[in-house]
């Protein structure tokens, strides 16, 4: 029920998976029985079993204005905690949602619970770069991050880009406002010692400039900064797409060269879309959590699907709570 077009966007994105990959996994609709019936009617005709989706009755919803924490304690019949909960009760393995962030991040903690040692999870989203999409964490789940967190962001975000982007010994780099060890705030000046003292593949620090560059794989920041390069990113297509046009709109030449060049424009933003993704996955929960964009459209949902069945197929945060445990046995 979250998004800015639920429940009808996320019921043709689910139809949209289970028809792209059929019976490649089952699908549970969680939220409003008669709005979704009704978005299922609406779609026409649907097959039996893994072909179509199953509904589970959720009469709360979440709404984006609420208050994270406190809706997630008081809503407990919401779509977000139903979902998390039939996850952690064995009834699914994976959860997707395009709700409120800082909610299903909330439930994913509480209800799933944090990995062993894990000081805090964390939300990682895919950039593209000159060379090959790089992963940003932590991407908005935490603000103010102390040294260790940032750490155990560096080690969640190595496991993730080598196991489902299929990079093999992952480099790390910390964004910073300078190269040099000694620039930065103490937070990040401390972080950078442990990564140094580490098995990780570190670079040391990034500059804004680099991310883009594709010159490491995993780029380690607090939320605050994280999301604001996240959205900022987000940003970019849309600016491109404007400015092409306005060029394009009244020159002959300008306009003749803008057709050439339309089929490498498009390839170009197809790799910043963020419907390509899908979502941004929650590392560091003992389980299987995929946050969308508020404004995710049914590829969007689509996607989302696949990564979450990925995702579990994979055993992420299994392999995330041996790796952090390992790290800290390496560290004694």
């Amino acid at each position: 029920m979250g998004g800015d077009f639920a429940p009808s966007c996320v019921v043709r994105g689910a139809l949209d998976a289970l028809r792209e990959r059929p019976g490649a996994f089952s699908v549970i609709l969680v939220g409003d029985r008669d709005r979704i019936g009704a978005e299922l009617d609406a779609a026409g005709p649907r097959g039996a079993g893994r072909t179509s989706p199953a509904v589970e009755h959720a009469a709360e919803v979440i709404d984006m204005s609420d208050a994270p924490a406190a809706a997630v304690k008081s809503k407990k019949d919401s779509s977000i905690s139903v979902g998390l909960l039939m996850q952690r009760n064995g009834r699914a393995e994976a959860f997707v949602s395009a709700g409120n962030t800082g909610a299903v991040l909330s439930a994913a903690t509480l209800i799933l619970g944090r990995l062993p040692k894990v000081g805090r999870p964390t939300i990682g989203a895919l950039l593209p770069t000159a060379k090959k999409p790089c992963l940003l964490v932590d991407a908005g789940a935490n603000v103010d991050c102390k040294p260790r967190h940032l750490f155990e962001f560096g080690i969640m975000g190595t496991l993730y880009a080598g196991t489902m982007l299929g990079i093999s010994s992952p480099t790390v780099g910390l964004l910073n406002i300078g190269e040099e060890d000694s620039k930065g705030n103490e937070a990040v000046r401390e972080a950078y010692r442990m990564f140094a003292g580490s098995s990780l593949v570190f670079k040391g620090n990034v500059e804004g400039s680099d991310v883009l560059k594709g010159e490491v794989d995993v780029v380690v920041c607090d939320g605050f900064t994280g999301n604001i390069l996240l959205k900022f990113g987000e940003s970019i297509p849309a600016f491109f797409k404007a400015k092409f046009t306005q060029r394009a709109a009244h020159n002959p030449v300008r306009k003749a060269v803008a057709l050439l060049a339309r089929s490498s424009l498009r390839s170009i933003m197809k790799e910043m879309d963020y419907q390509e993704a899908g979502g941004v996955p929650v590392l560091g929960v003992n389980g299987v959590a995929i946050i969308g964009h508020g404004r995710s459209t049914p590829k969007a949902i689509k996607n989302m699907i696949f990564r979450a069945q990925e995702m579990a197929a994979r055993g992420v945060h299994r392999q995330i709570a041996e790796s952090i445990a390992r790290f800290q046995t390496d560290e004694h």
